[in-house]
Formats: C-alpha cells, structure tokens, sequence
C-alpha cells in the first residue's frame, strides 16, 4: 500500500523539526520517470516517449540565515546530515548523495544565478533505490525548481532543465543525455512527452491505454550510472558517427538518419561492435516515432510489438540488457495479457516496463514473481505506474 502525499509531507515534518528542530517549510515533489520507448537514443540526438510518474522525491525546506545548506535524507539515514556551502562547491566523495544538488547549486552559480543563503532540507524518496528510474534526476531538477522558488530567479522550467543535465555531466560526471530530466521536469498527467533530444522541440501524447496499465518491475538488481558502461557506449556511438561523417558530413546525430541510409552508409563504420551500437541507436529512434504514431492511432497491439524490438535490440546490439532484464522481458512475453515489455532506464539492472490488461496484472504479478525467483534467487517488486505532473511546489 503506498502512503498518500499528506501521510509522507506529515512524517517528514516529524523528522524535519527532530533533525533542524521546528521552523516554517515549503514542500515540493519531483517525479521519477519511465521510459516507454526510445532507449539510448537522447544522446544519439534522436526521439524518446518517457513519462513522469507518481513515484519521486519529497523534499521540506526551510531558509537560513547563513551560507551554508544541511541535508539530510530519510532513506540514507546512515549518511546523517551532510553540510555544504552555497558557492564554489566541487565534487566531494565524502558528501555521497548529496553532490547531485550540490551539482545543481553550483551549476546555478556558473550560469549567474547565486544562491543568496543556504537551507536547511529534508529529503524522502519513494522510488526504489537504484533502480533507473531517475532517481537522481528528480534530486537534481528539485533542487533546481527549490532554488528557482527561493530566490525568484524567473527561470523556465526547460532551463531549469538543462542545468540540472549539466550537474550531472559536468559535476558528477555521467554523460547523461536530457531526458531524465526533461521528463521529471516537463512531465504532465497522463501524458508521455515525444521529445526530439536533437532540437528540444517536444509534444504531449495523450496515453489512453484502453483497460490496461503500466507496470514497473524491479529487478532488484541495483544498477550504478556512474560506474556502468554507460559512457562507454556513448563513446562508441560517438565514434561510430565520426566515422560516417566522413563519408556524409552534414550528419550532426545518428537521430538523423533513417533505417535505409544507415544500412547504406554502415560499412563505413570500421569497428564491427561499434556498428552494431550505432544500428541500435538509428533502429530505435525510428521504433520509437513508429511506436508513438500507433499509439496515438489506437493500436496499443503494435506499440506492444515495437517495446518488444525495443528489448530485442538493447539485449543484442546494445548489450545493456543483462540476465536479470532479460528474465523479467522473457517471462512477461509468455503471460496471457502482457502487450509488450522491455527493459526502461540505462540497463545494466533497474526496471522493466510492461503494458498490461488491467485483468491480467495479478496474474502477471503471481507469475512473473515466481519465476524470477526461482531462476535469479531473489524476488521482483512492483508497481502499477500512475503518469503524474512534473517537479513542482506542493504547499
């Protein structure tokens, strides 16, 4: 049974007055966020469809004086309060969790929005940890939008966006693209985003999946962005389209290119690995507008069908898939009443997505769970996703 948003804000007020002691706050909320389709292609300048769901962030600030900020998270209670200052802040191992906002503090300062004083902020997630469902763009993005609020910045919230992104590039140092954050940030209720990560230019898809739902399972394997291959497979596609420029130099992304062109041109792709990354990322990017024109038809069938290639193509030609996320996809194929399932997040671990009838989840749950558990040795989770409106204020 998850707990409703005024059972959470009234056990954080408890912990906030027993860490800070009693003071006036303000509450904000910042979704995690679900990728439907269109996986590792952000960075590829090509299309993603991710949503932001009710699953995220909480955080009770109040002001101080000085200019230092104190943090304390409720889910990584044994960190205790982490304090830092509010300029000229650089990457500190010893602050852990805490260099993501700190990250964003100092990306705010960069950009010639100085914070004028600190906070005192209690933080409490309800996304399962690790488990690539952004957790750590919803920190990043509520920072952002605490900051924004406090000082009356006037920033939008794209802006607010891409600074959370460059938090994350260029202070704690993964290569993230911009769809974490777009979508934690720009996410509306019951609607997915068709973003262009090439150009920024976006659309709300209304998702009206007709007596189905969206169910997360986790793994329960966490995954490390930091430490994943993940920029290793950015520098491989990198190459890959360096390599294709030279024979097609007015090409800025693999985003751009079409299946046809790309089998066209591949050969000139030299490293047989690094084609078959680049061949994912092109492939993809075209599933996904496929995708989002069937669903915006009414064929939520084919959707299921391209979320299915989806796996296929991260599990062969991107190898991001792994046993865990290759069992969840495999058994959820075999379940009457699965539409399609397939890994969401970077990989290496987290989350499956799987479009499921409404009449089928508890047995889709009951199957699934067993048998994961008999072949990986431990259980899934789950969670039925409701699409929720992007980081805001909430009192």
């Amino acid at each position: 049974m998850m707990e409703n948003e005024k059972e959470i804000l009234t056990k954080m007020q408890v912990e906030f007055n027993a860490r800070f002691g009693e003071q006036k706050t303000r509450a904000y909320f910042s979704p995690g966020r679900v990728n439907l389709i269109g996986e590792h292609t952000d960075y590829n300048g090509g299309h993603v469809f991710p949503c932001a769901i009710s699953l995220g962030t909480y955080a009770l600030v109040a002001d101080r004086p000085d200019g230092k900020t104190r943090i304390y998270s409720m889910n990584l209670a044994d960190k205790g309060i982490i304090e830092f200052g509010m300029t000229g802040l650089v990457y500190d191992k010893a602050c852990d969790w805490a260099n993501y906002p700190m990250g964003v503090v100092r990306a705010f300062e960069e950009a010639g929005y100085k914070a004028g004083h600190g906070f005192d902020i209690l933080v409490y997630g309800t996304l399962p940890n690790g488990s690539g469902l952004s957790s750590s763009a919803s920190l990043e993005v509520l920072t952002a939008v605490i900051l924004n609020d406090a000082f009356g910045f006037g920033l939008d919230m794209v802006e607010m966006v891409k600074l959370s992104q460059k938090a994350e590039n260029t202070f704690v140092g993964v290569n993230c693209g911009i769809m974490d954050q777009f979508a934690v940030g720009m996410g509306r209720k019951d609607c997915a985003i068709l973003l262009d990560c090439n150009t920024l230019e976006y659309r709300y898809s209304k998702i009206a999946l007709a007596g189905a739902s969206i169910v997360i399972t986790n793994t329960n394997k966490p995954h490390s962005l930091a430490s994943s291959a993940y920029n290793v497979r950015r520098a491989q596609c990198e190459h890959a389209l360096n390599e294709l420029k030279e024979v097609k130099p007015e090409l800025n992304a693999l985003g751009e290119l079409s299946n046809e062109a790309f089998n066209q041109l591949a050969g000139a792709i030299s490293e047989p690995l690094e084609r078959q990354r680049a061949r994912h990322a092109v492939l993809e990017n075209n599933r996904t507008l496929e995708a989002v024109k069937a669903l915006e038809e009414d064929d939520v069938v084919r959707f299921g069908k391209l979320m299915n290639e989806s796996h296929y193509s991260l599990r062969d030609d991107y190898d991001v898939t792994g046993k865990e996320l290759d069992t969840l996809a495999e058994l959820a194929w075999q379940v009457e009443g699965v539409i399609g399932s397939r890994m969401t997040g970077a990989g290496f671990g987290g989350c499956t997505v799987s479009l499921v009838k409404d009449d089928a989840i508890e047995s889709f749950k009951k199957k699934v769970g067993q048998a994961y558990q008999e072949r990986i040795g431990y259980a899934p989770s789950f969670y039925v996703a409701n699409i929720a409106d992007g980081t805001h204020r909430v009192i």
